[in-house]
């Protein structure tokens, strides 16, 4: 599966962004979809993860109550709803995909990773 990550921008501190990932190839109905950050000099980190059929969704500590994941079924499609947006939420988002459960699923089972979206939230 092929997946590409759209959506980003320049937004100011306490701003909303809503980032997109597309999949070609295949539906990503069987899926554990998650997204992934990284910022300058730093590593990839986790974001957000959810299981397509599934209602339990993940997010890391530094988003949680911020961040929504989300689907579209028709257009295969995962969404990440981006609130309160703060300077350190700047990064190039990723998404990717998993075959097992979100919550025990590690970066490296990822894959499908595509190119990703630039985020940057100004102060």
């Amino acid at each position: 599966v092929q997946l590409q990550a759209s959506g980003g921008g320049l937004v100011q501190a306490g701003g909303s962004l809503r980032l997109s990932c597309a999949a070609s190839g295949r539906t990503l109905s069987s899926y554990t979809m998650g997204w992934f950050r990284q910022a300058p000099g730093k590593d990839r980190e986790f974001v957000a993860a959810f299981r397509w059929g599934g209602s339990r969704k993940r997010y890391s500590d530094s988003v949680k109550g911020r961040f929504t994941i989300s689907r579209d079924n028709a257009k295969n499609t995962v969404y990440l709803q981006m609130n309160s947006l703060k300077p350190e939420d700047t990064a190039v988002y990723y998404c990717a995909a998993a075959t097992r459960d979100p919550f025990i699923s590690t970066e490296h089972e990822y894959f499908g990773w595509g190119q990703g979206t630039q985020v940057t939230v100004s102060s």
